[in-house]
């Protein structure tokens, strides 16, 4: 992706603006006085960029939120770097940075949030594996400090998403056991028809080519796979009790 290239980066931090375009730039060393020239970008250009630099703003604040960055968190982060999204040698420095930069700045996390979403908007599929991540590493020490409950809390609202999505994430990320039900958000009293109506509809949502033609980042699609195989076997499964 063109917007890691540093010169690139910072041209797209000033044509985003707000908190996160400063957070691009500070995260390059890149000095806004330094460029003359109007510069366009896609939308799509900027919601990547956009997408990756609040990730890990907002990453760092929660995993601040509670007075300290624990070790759990740190392994979570590099987690994320290297496994989900497979950063190369520059990606891996751009996010290191933008982490530490955020942790320690004065900006809000509600400021981080509410740009992302604001620019995000018309993906709300995007904001929801952005909110899964932030639950994920909330929960890295198996322990959600009232602190990031609060955050979380919130975010549900500044992103605009279901609300149970709260409840339903807190069951998965803290139950050894992986409820079929509960990874597709039903009822076991509910029908097999209306429960196959619930699967069609998240299979469509999470298919990998509907969130490509929604402008997904190519570095999210491996996530998308995993949540589209997971709906896939939850379904399965309680197909096979019907």
């Amino acid at each position: 992706m063109s917007f890691w290239k540093s010169a690139l980066g910072g041209m797209i931090g000033l044509s985003l603006g707000g908190p996160i375009g400063a957070l691009i730039g500070a995260a390059i060393g890149y000095k806004i006085g330094n460029q003359d020239q109007q510069v366009s970008f896609s939308s799509q250009e900027q919601q990547q960029a956009a997408f990756f630099t609040a990730l890990f703003a907002c990453l760092a604040k929660l995993a601040k939120s509670d007075g300290r960055v624990s070790e759990e968190e740190v392994i979570k982060v590099d987690h994320f770097i290297k496994e989900k999204f497979k950063f190369d040698k520059e990606q891996r420095v751009f996010a290191i940075k933008t982490f530490n930069h955020a942790k320690d700045d004065s900006v809000p996390y509600r400021e981080y949030a509410s740009q992302l979403s604001s620019l995000l908007s018309n993906n709300k599929n995007a904001l929801v594996f952005f909110y899964e991540l932030l639950f994920e590493l909330a929960m890295a020490d198996h322990v959600l400090a009232k602190e990031e409950e609060d955050l979380l809390q919130e975010t549900l609202a500044i992103f605009g998403i279901d609300p149970n999505l709260y409840n339903s994430l807190k069951k998965r990320f803290s139950s050894e056991n992986r409820d079929p039900y509960k990874i597709l958000g039903v009822d076991r009293e509910m029908s097999f028809s209306e429960i196959k109506k619930v699967y069609q509809r998240k299979r469509r949502e999470f298919h990998p080519d509907t969130l490509i033609s929604k402008g997904l980042p190519e570095e999210l699609l491996e996530k998308a796979k995993e949540r589209f195989i997971e709906i896939q076997t939850a379904f399965e499964e309680i197909e096979k009790k019907n």
